[in-house]
């Protein structure tokens, strides 16, 4: 019998080892199967990490704004979905909107709004609101951005024609007084007023504006007068070789021909005490009473009471006590001396200008005695004969002044409409202020305009639409000043508009007349001629012709005069200025005038509004267009081939000295940086647009690898076109005016408004200055070379 195994008790072990048989063996290759499990493991790995590795290269904005989604195979191969198409909209339907919905009594009435009262730079916030809340209703985010500007307003002016009635000869010297023991008649007081129109209401407001200068000097000055023809550089030249006195003289200037600040600034570095500036019919075309047309309100020539408001100042944008930062509260303020005239000035009318006038005849040479530019003064036929002067000596100006000055906020208005590459920005822009309660013309035929642009975006974000890039409305305050609105805006937000900007699109003043004209950097030129050769005409001599087909397609360069020059010549943001102008041939427009008004707009600048529309449909398709392809619309050969053809302009000026200077090995090294850069531009414009026809053809989802390589070469190609302008940026300024940063376009030296090209370079050839010819051309050559090696 068996023996009966033993009970456990409080004995017995707890753990006790059972011994059991050896482990069998369940696979016979073990060692493989553990190779394998590592093998597939790892390479299961790292054909994640290889999958998910390029998005480590992209763009950090890129990775915030639409995540990896885009990026998976079950997502779309780009930014969005519908990329290359348009998000939400198509293309197509998008332009289809933004040809649509512009009408004329929409922007009739928004120039009414615009044009019903003064709105003077820092007196014009109720309009900064109103702009805002028009924007908001049309669907665009908007705020307004406040800076403190030091400007000036007017207390008082007067202007006179004095004769000596004592007997004895007064001996005139510099001086601010009339002096000496002599009494005076006024032989003719000067009005300084604009004609109130029955037929034009807004010329009679109580508070409309007077006639003053911006930035002009207080002062009460008597002295002997001086005609000085448009007051340039040459005009000031010519009087000094006929050995006529300036010092201490008054000097009567002609409109014209340069901004009317430098006429200021170089009477003042010649001695002079005062000047008085008036517009003379000469710059009227064929439009004058003189050639049998009448006057305004009762026909198309200038009313003989008209006077030309505007800036002093000489040229430095922004506000001239923070010359490179925003003038935002609390921040240090400079002196304004070298940036403002200290003598004073007014503007008055050639109704005003003729006393004077005929009072220099016979006394001094006469312009017919100087070069061609003298002889075509306008009122021949009101008696004057256009003697040069002094004024005899029994007849003085008495010329008075008075300015406030003050530090008061300005106001843009800012609205925003996010597109799925943050980094990637259109920026549009038009000033509101205006020196008159119209400014039919100018601003506010732009913005009118402007309105229209953003209801047409606004319908199509209605629609579903989202831009491929950002874009960023400005309604700038301050322009008439001295472009100090978008000036100060540029220099406080400088870092983010370098990084992020792709162009801006200025309308200043959009409509005076029916002829097309834009001045641009080459970079547009391209998708200026597309986007005019998709909009109607008004002035159709042909059925079907679009405005580009009536347009001589001449593209100005870049000077100075509006908003966009903060933006070209010192951020380096490829710009564009658009609009419609008066010929000779059409009725006269009265600049910064009271009657740059509704009525007059209405009458004779674009009866119908039909101008007013095709400006805001070529505006918003530029846009459109730099806006939502792939691949910015940028044409880089265009840039190179510019460059050729403004050093021919260099070689053509330097030539026509008289010696002629031998700067021709100068000329050579930067003739061969613009022949390397025109090679890089045609090889990188190809390869854009190479790219660009491939991105029709849609990827298969698990050749994930060509979506990512084809993304990042068109965002390659993008950052390329973004930042070429930038490469002609010289951080040390231009010689004498250090804010312009821009070694290609800047406003002339003595001229202002019109462009100037290398204008370091042209300016040390004018001087003969050999050094500074070597000094400049290395520069250019420099930074020319450097924009050919971003290319590749």
């Amino acid at each position: 019998m068996r023996e009966k195994a033993a009970m456990a008790n409080e004995h017995t072990a707890l753990l006790e080892t059972v011994h059991v048989a050896p482990p069998r063996q369940r696979y016979s290759h073990g060692t493989i199967r553990r190779f394998c499990t590592v093998a597939l493991t790892s390479s299961l790995v790292i054909i994640v990490a290889l999958f998910l590795l390029p998005l480590r290269f992209l763009p950090s904005s890129h990775r915030r704004s639409t995540g990896a989604s885009w990026y998976f195979p079950w997502s779309s191969s780009h930014p969005h979905r519908a990329w290359p198409a348009s998000e939400g909209v198509s293309y197509k339907d998008l332009q289809d909107i933004l040809l649509t919905t512009p009408q004329e009594d929409k922007i009739k009435h928004w120039s009414e709004y615009y044009t019903a009262g003064p709105h003077l730079a820092g007196k014009n916030f109720s309009q900064a609101l109103w702009t805002k809340d028009r924007w908001q209703d049309f669907g665009v985010d908007s705020n307004i951005v406040t800076y403190d500007v030091y400007v000036n307003y007017p207390a008082g002016h007067r202007l006179a024609l004095l004769e000596k009635t004592s007997k004895g000869k007064r001996d005139w010297v510099e001086s601010t007084g009339t002096g000496g023991d002599h009494d005076y008649k006024v032989k003719y007081e000067a009005r300084l007023e604009e004609d109130v129109l029955e037929e034009d209401p807004t010329t009679g407001l109580e508070n409309r504006i007077p006639t003053f200068h911006g930035y002009s000097a207080s002062g009460n000055v008597t002295a002997p007068y001086v005609y000085v023809n448009f007051g340039t550089y040459q005009d000031f030249e010519d009087i000094l070789k006929a050995n006529v006195s300036l010092k201490g003289k008054i000097a009567l200037v002609k409109y014209g021909h340069i901004f009317r600040g430098l006429k200021v600034k170089r009477a003042q570095e010649l001695g002079m005490i005062g000047t008085v500036i008036y517009t003379d019919p000469e710059e009227d075309g064929e439009i004058t009473e003189a050639n049998g047309y009448k006057t305004y309100p009762d026909g198309p020539a200038r009313n003989p009471s008209s006077v030309q408001r505007g800036s002093t100042q000489f040229l430095t944008p922004g506000d001239p006590t923070t010359p490179g930062y925003p003038s935002k509260p609390g921040v240090p303020r400079q002196d304004t001396g070298k940036a403002i005239p200290f003598i004073p000035s007014i503007p008055i009318s050639y109704l005003d200008a003729l006393p004077l006038l005929k009072a220099l005849n016979g006394h001094g040479p006469k312009a017919a005695d100087f070069p061609e530019r003298w002889r075509h003064g306008g009122l021949g036929y009101k008696g004057v004969d256009y003697n040069i002067g002094p004024s005899p000596d029994n007849l003085v100006l008495n010329l008075v002044n008075e300015q406030e000055y003050v530090t008061t906020p300005m106001w843009n208005v800012i609205g925003i409409i996010n597109g799925t590459l943050p980094d990637e920005v259109v920026v549009l822009g038009n000033h509101r202020d205006a020196w008159i309660a119209g400014g039919a013309g100018d601003p506010n035929s732009g913005s009118a305009a402007m309105n229209e642009v953003v209801r047409s975006f606004g319908k199509a974000l209605e629609k579903g639409w989202k831009p491929l890039r950002t874009i960023v409305f400005a309604s700038w305050d301050g322009e008439e000043y001295g472009l100090i609105g978008s000036t100060e805006w540029v220099e406080e937000y400088l870092p983010w508009l370098s990084a992020s900007a792709i162009a801006y699109l200025n309308v200043d003043v959009s409509t005076r007349g029916p002829n097309f004209q834009a001045s641009a950097s080459p970079l547009l030129n391209k998708a200026l001629y597309e986007a005019t050769s998709l909009v109607q005409s008004p002035n159709q001599t042909t059925k079907g012709q679009t405005v580009g087909d009536l347009w001589s397609g001449r593209i100005a360069t870049m000077g100075s005069g509006s908003d966009f020059t903060s933006f070209q010549d010192y951020a380096g943001i490829p710009s564009v200025d658009l609009g419609f102008g008066n010929g000779p041939h059409d009725p006269v427009y009265h600049y910064h005038s009271n009657y740059d008004s509704f009525a007059w707009m209405d009458k004779y600048g674009d009866p119908g509004w039909h101008y007013h529309v095709a400006i805001t449909k070529v505006w918003a398709l530029l846009a459109a267009r730099l806006v939502e392809t792939p691949i910015i619309q940028f044409n880089a050969t265009d840039y190179a081939t510019g460059l050729h053809t403004y050093l021919q302009r260099v070689r053509d000026k330097a030539n026509a000295l008289n010696p002629s200077p031998d700067f021709s090995r100068s000329f050579e090294e930067l003739e061969r940086a613009i022949a390397n850069l025109h090679n890089a531009t045609t090889s990188f414009d190809a390869h854009a647009a190479t790219l660009a026809s491939s991105l029709d053809s849609s990827v298969p989802w698990w050749k994930w690898w060509k979506k990512v390589k084809l993304y990042l070469q068109v965002k390659a190609v993008n950052d390329r076109y973004k930042l070429f302008e930038r490469q002609f940026l010289y951080q040390e300024g231009l010689d004498g005016r250090n804010w312009f940063k821009h070694v290609v376009f800047a406003p002339g030296l003595w001229t202002g408004y019109s462009g100037a090209t290398f204008p370091g370079l042209v300016e040390s050839v004018e001087a003969r200055d050999a050094k500074g010819v070597k000094r400049w051309s290395r520069i250019l050559v420099k930074l020319v070379d450097q924009a050919a090696e971003s290319l590749r």
